[in-house]
């Protein structure tokens, strides 16, 4: 049940971040909140392609300790995710209003935390197998 959860996870997040752009979230961030909307837009863009070479390596990496670790800080990451996007929702440059928007964020905090309960349940269970 881990794999799927981790896929959906994912692929959530990945859906997030396309919806990101479309939301302007930049706008939200500190250091390109104050740029221009084209030059913001840009490196939001820009600086995702290190993140993404970087979460692909780590979590696809061949030792599995680091695969492991590196799902579940993704997985932690996405339920806290959730928890800036629930407290932002009444900023008056929030625009994740959708029921796209919202079921993108909020399913993937779902799915990370599931993962990360199936996880640490299977750790407990079976501590020294990957």
């Amino acid at each position: 049940m881990r794999k799927p959860l981790w896929l959906l996870c994912l692929a959530l997040f990945a859906g997030h971040e396309l919806d990101a752009v479309a939301q302007s979230e930049w706008r939200l961030l500190y250091g390109l909140r104050h740029l221009d909307p084209a030059l913001g837009q840009a490196l939001f863009i820009a600086l995702h392609v290190p993140l993404a070479a970087a979460l692909i390596w780590l979590t696809g990496h061949s030792r599995p300790a680091v695969r492991r670790n590196s799902q579940r800080l993704l997985a932690g990451f996405t339920v806290v995710h959730a928890g800036l996007h629930f407290n932002l929702r009444e900023h008056p440059l929030y625009l994740f209003d959708s029921p796209l928007s919202q079921t993108l964020i909020f399913a993937c905090g779902a799915a990370g935390l599931l993962y990360l309960i199936a996880d640490l349940g299977r750790q407990a269970a079976s501590p020294h197998t990957d």
